[in-house]
């Protein structure tokens, strides 16, 4: 099977936890061919290179979502208001820019009832135009069908034209954006928006549109870019499955999307952080660009065959942003266990004094492992270790900075966080845990400064590994307020450790019942719960033992690759040969089993006639004369002339019983 793997901002990067999720992916998958089309979004990422691709990648294209348009596109794709624009063209990119800017300037009935409660019926108090309310604004369903009408007809008019980055910066394109935020209807953030405002919009959208103008494509029969494709795999939605949107409009290949981070909830984060970053973007702009986004994300969940979130947290995003329940199914992100087996098979260790003190100290050792960073909020765990300190005196937090491995293992040559967070961290740590006394002994415990709370990072002295990391403690915790997929909750998990976790993202889902979940922010919480586990030994080794196993069930990278082979192989079993409802499907428009074959991208050369029956079809290829494949020997055991050897009597009469 030929597949189609999209990324954006990932692989083949050399950096990042998706590039190590898509490198294990082909590697587990290599009786699969894997084209490559990826978007880099700095270049920063273009120069930091690739990681080693498995053998089963036949090709890799990479396009730049930064920077200007190559010079190419922009002489080639031209503008309406240049001279290789002409009327017609003009006339149509007007209209299918008009319904795109419109419907991404328009306030539909769910956003319109989300700000009517608000306002008063002619406009705020500060004088601003009101949200429209419910029976003002258009139903969600008809501006979903007029921006994909906008976006479709796009495509096609930059297919004809080999790309359209200059017309989707052209003035008249800002003239048509301006229009539709002063237009009846529009969302209230969009009315004050000013030219500089309109500018970055169009410059934002060009970016995100610019697989229109790329030449992945191919043509249907070429052998060769999208069109030869089984199967398009979008490693996250928005820009990187647009190109899987037209392959599958012009060449009915199925879209197979998988988020295990929502894109449209990665956009919302992003868009809260920059509102109070001193460059911040205005509202208008962030209004309108999260409304772009939100109408990308409802096309590509309603044109995708199937979508796999990553977890039930990710799941429900997806369907709150349009997708249907019955195309989703939770895959669980595989990871490799066999790093920590060493660690996680190893028996409980003794609590008490004597031969078994150190173990006795790892016991009341409390291990946080991730990235430094705001979302972690550190602080509170800080404030939390403060009555933990209270309660158990000789209690110790080892705070260890990791980064996501690069794909082909080692160390990611990434930083380990946030460097202004961590050096307040730092601080904090350094004003509630004052260095101890000289005279007092540690018991073993590496607390540089005589300090209970130490910052170390895996690969540094005594932690050389992530197994290491988790194996330095009785106890491991997590402080998020926000949180997708908790990786290092897993990776404790392997390494049978009892864990408290705050509740976020998908945590609860991950833990299941075999550690303590608290509130976030809540240091009283986290403290209790740390408590607990801390006096308890038993305990402790009961949820790990149980942590283990359903880690070992779930969470696997076998496990992973099992789902999507079957996955594959289901998307593929039901093709809708044609695309638009094609000549694959029956006269209901249900795609039928094995329309398009996976062999079907094969060129059609093969021999005229067939020896032992003469027709194509059936029969032994032969070795030479007229109608033989070159350089073909046929399968071991076939006779020197090409024909099959003779089948034996008992095998044969057990074919006529099963044919009759």
């Amino acid at each position: 099977m030929r597949v189609a793997l999209l990324t954006e901002g990932g692989y083949p990067s050399a950096r990042g936890e998706s590039v190590v999720w898509c490198d294990r992916l082909l590697r587990g998958l290599g009786n699969h061919e894997f084209e490559i089309y990826a978007l880099t979004r700095s270049a920063r990422q273009e120069e930091s290179g690739w990681c080693d691709l498995p053998r089963n990648v036949a090709r890799v294209c990479v396009a730049p979502l930064w920077g200007p348009a190559s010079a190419s596109e922009s002489a080639d794709g031209g503008g309406p208001d240049r001279p290789g624009f002409g009327r017609r063209e003009r006339r149509r990119f007007e209209g299918h820019f008009r319904d795109l800017a419109e419907t991404v300037c328009a306030a539909d009935q769910e956003e319109g009832q989300r700000g009517a409660g608000s306002a008063a019926s002619g406009g705020t108090h500060d004088g601003t135009a009101a949200a429209p309310r419910p029976t003002d604004a258009p139903p969600a369903a008809a501006l979903t069908d007029r921006f994909a009408s906008g976006l479709y007809g796009l495509a096609e008019l930059a297919r004809e034209r080999s790309g359209l980055p200059a017309a989707l910066r052209s003035e008249q394109a800002v003239r048509i954006l301006e229009a539709a935020c002063r237009a009846p209807g529009a969302l209230r953030a969009a009315h004050s928006a000013q030219v500089a405002d309109l500018l970055a919009v169009a410059d934002r959208m060009e970016r995100a549109l610019r697989p229109l103008s790329l030449d992945w494509y191919g043509e249907r029969g070429s052998g060769s870019g999208l069109a030869a494709a089984d199967l398009c795999h979008a490693v996250g939605g928005g820009t990187a499955a647009l190109a899987g949107l037209l392959a599958g409009r012009w060449y009915g290949t199925p879209l197979l999307l998988t988020e295990y981070g929502v894109r449209l909830r990665e956009h919302y984060l992003a868009s809260a952080a920059d509102a109070v970053a001193p460059a911040a973007a205005g509202a208008p702009v962030r209004a309108l660009l999260a409304s772009f986004q939100r109408r990308l994300v409802r096309e590509t969940y309603t044109r995708a065959r199937l979508i796999t979130p990553g977890n039930a947290h990710a799941r429900r995003w997806q369907e709150r942003c349009g997708a249907r329940r019955d195309r989703l199914r939770t895959v669980y992100p595989g990871m490799d266990a066999a790093p920590f087996t060493e660690v996680g098979e190893k028996p409980p260790e003794p609590s008490g004094g004597g031969a078994g003190a150190g173990a006795g100290v790892r016991g009341h050792t409390l291990v946080w492992v991730g990235r430094i960073g705001p979302t972690k909020d550190l602080v509170t765990l800080l404030h939390a270790f403060t009555e933990i300190r209270r309660a158990v005196p000789d209690a110790r937090l080892r705070i260890i900075a990791a980064s996501p491995p690069p794909a082909g293992g080692g160390r990611s040559p990434e930083d380990t966080g946030d460097a202004g967070y961590t050096a307040h961290v730092r601080a904090l740590a350094a004003q509630l845990f004052p260095p101890e006394p000289p005279g007092v002994r540690t018991l073993g415990t590496r607390t540089p400064g005589g300090s209970p709370v130490s910052f170390e990072e895996v690969g540094g002295p005594g932690l050389p590994s992530l197994a290491d990391a988790y194996a330095a403690g009785g106890v491991v915790v997590l402080s998020s307020i926000v949180e997708g997929f908790p990786v290092p909750l897993v990776e404790a998990m392997f390494c049978a450790r009892a864990t408290v976790s705050t509740e976020a993202g998908a945590v609860r889902e991950v833990i299941g019942g075999t550690g303590l979940v608290v509130p976030p922010r809540d240091s009283h919480a986290l403290s209790d719960a740390c408590l607990s586990l801390l006096r308890d030994p038993a305990r402790r080794a009961r949820l790990g033992a149980a942590a283990r196993a359903r880690a070992l069930e779930l969470f696997t990278a076998q496990q992973n690759i099992e789902a999507f082979r079957g996955i594959y192989l289901e998307l593929m079993s039901y093709w809708q040969e044609g695309g638009r409802g094609g000549d694959g499907a029956d006269g209901g428009g249900v795609p039928l089993p094995f329309a398009r074959p996976p062999e079907s991208h094969l060129p059609d050369q093969w021999p005229d006639q067939w020896p032992g029956t003469g027709d194509r079809g059936t029969g032994a290829l032969a070795k030479g004369g007229a109608g033989a494949v070159p350089g073909w020997a046929g399968p071991a055991g076939w006779a020197d002339d090409g024909s099959a050897p003779a089948m034996p009597v008992a095998a044969s009469r057990q074919g006529e019983e099963d044919a009759g």
